[in-house]
Parts: C-alpha cells; sequence; structure tokens
C-alpha cells in the first residue's frame, strides 16, 4: 500500500492542523495510508523517510536542523515524493537553503496580503491541470524567489497590486510546478492560505492531482540509480 507521512505545525495563521486534514482525506479517499503527525521528530530517522511513498510537509515558519533537511533531501532523492502548498512548503524553514533547493522556490512577499482578487492561469496541458480552466481567487498572492528549472503548471500576473516591486514590471509569477530531485518528485502549489482556499474547487483538485502524482514517485522511479545523480562535492 502506498504510504504517505504528513506533518503539520509552525505559524497557526496558516492553519496547519485544518489543512493537513485537508490532505489527509485527500490521500486516504484515494486509498493511500497516512500518518499525521504535528512534529517535526518524523525527520530525525532517515532510514524511516525513505519507507514512504509521500512526504507532506505543512509547516510556517518554523526550524529545521541541517541534519533534517538532509534526512529529507536523501529519502527524497532516493524516490519518496514529496507535496504540499503555500507556506506550509516554501515559506516552512526559512533558514534552510537546502530545503529552498528540493522545494523549488522560497516565498518573499505577498503584496497587498490578504484577499487579493487575482486570477490563476494554466499555462500547461500537463494531465496535472488537464480539464481545469483559469480561475480567479481572493487571498494573498505569492512572490516566490522561484527556481527556473521547475515545470510551471499555473501562473498569476503580479500587477494586481502596485507596490515597491511595481516598476519592475508586470511578472508571470508561478502558482503550481512540479519537479525533481534526484528520483523524487516534488508538487508544490502557492494557493493555501487558510484551509478553505483549498477546500474546494479547483485550487483543491489541483493539489489532489499533484499529491497523488508525487506519491507515485517510487514506482516511476523503478530501476533507475541514484548514483548517477550523487556529487560528493556537495555539502549543506
Amino acid at each position: 500500500m502506498t504510504k504517505a507521512l504528513i506533518t503539520w505545525g509552525g505559524w497557526d495563521g496558516h492553519e496547519p492542523d485544518k489543512v493537513a486534514a485537508i490532505f489527509d482525506t485527500m490521500l486516504r479517499d484515494a486509498g493511500v495510508d497516512t500518518v499525521v503527525t504535528n512534529s517535526l521528530d518524523c525527520f530525525d530517522d532517515g532510514d524511516q523517510l525513505k519507507t514512504y511513498d509521500l512526504i507532506v510537509p505543512v509547516w510556517t515558519m518554523s526550524d529545521l536542523s541541517r541534519e533534517a533537511a538532509t534526512n529529507v533531501s536523501e529519502a527524497v532523492a532516493h524516490g519518496t515524493g514529496i507535496a504540499g502548498c503555500h507556506g506550509g512548503m516554501c515559506d516552512a524553514f526559512r533558514g534552510s537553503p537546502l530545503w529552498q533547493f528540493i522545494t523549488g522556490a522560497n516565498w518573499v512577499a505577498h503584496p497587498g496580503g490578504d484577499g487579493v482578487k487575482h486570477r490563476v492561469t494554466i499555462t500547461s496541458d500537463d494531465p496535472l491541470v488537464a480539464g481545469i480552466d483559469d480561475f480567479d481567487v481572493e487571498t494573498e498572492q505569492y512572490y516566490l524567489h522561484v527556481d527556473p528549472a521547475n515545470n510551471v503548471l499555473a501562473t498569476s500576473c503580479t500587477d494586481v497590486v502596485t507596490w515597491y516591486h511595481s516598476p519592475n514590471g508586470a511578472v508571470e509569477m508561478p502558482v503550481a510546478w512540479t519537479r525533481a530531485w534526484g528520483l523524487g518528485r516534488v508538487y508544490y502549489n502557492s494557493l493555501g492560505h487558510q484551509a478553505n482556499v483549498i477546500a474546494g474547487g479547483p485550487a483543491h483538485e489541483m493539489l489532489r492531482r499533484g499529491l497523488l502524482w508525487a506519491a507515485q514517485s517510487k514506482a516511476a522511479a523503478a530501476g533507475q540509480d541514484i548514483t548517477q545523480f550523487h556529487s560528493p562535492g556537495n555539502h549543506w
């Protein structure tokens, strides 16, 4: 049976317990066995992490040790998928460059704060967004520093709010993407400031597909050799 680890905590404003419950239901409804914890101790055992098919972090503005970040990196690199949303994944551990490299971005701002109406534009024909039309949301619009290697699935335009970044011109900011970390699959969606944003509708469906896609990472990587990626010169 496919097995997922959901770990939640950090800043209460992102309702991590409620978001974790949504992810838990998504996965269990698809037949995935889930383990849910509100502690980061689960990242301390690197061998145990490798037994999971999927890691779902729901943490914001928290601290992660270098050793724990390395354990997650090695698990994902060996084929465990990782998927999540909003600050729970890309504003989880600001002090960990390795975490930011794994996930493909780091939050830097949300101009206009909460309640900003903006359009999410589907920019790919990937099956993860097939049949989902462009849609409007009224929530935080994340401004991220993004890895150009990401496979972007959806974007939003940054001209919705005039702020200090505005003289740089409008930018198509990635909202959702996939990427690889070694043999592992990585999925991220910037929506999800609070649980109601992803409780239903297209945002919910995008995340459901993304989590299940990442959970199939090991199956997709079967037969591949991790040593082709390892570089002994990388020290974190």
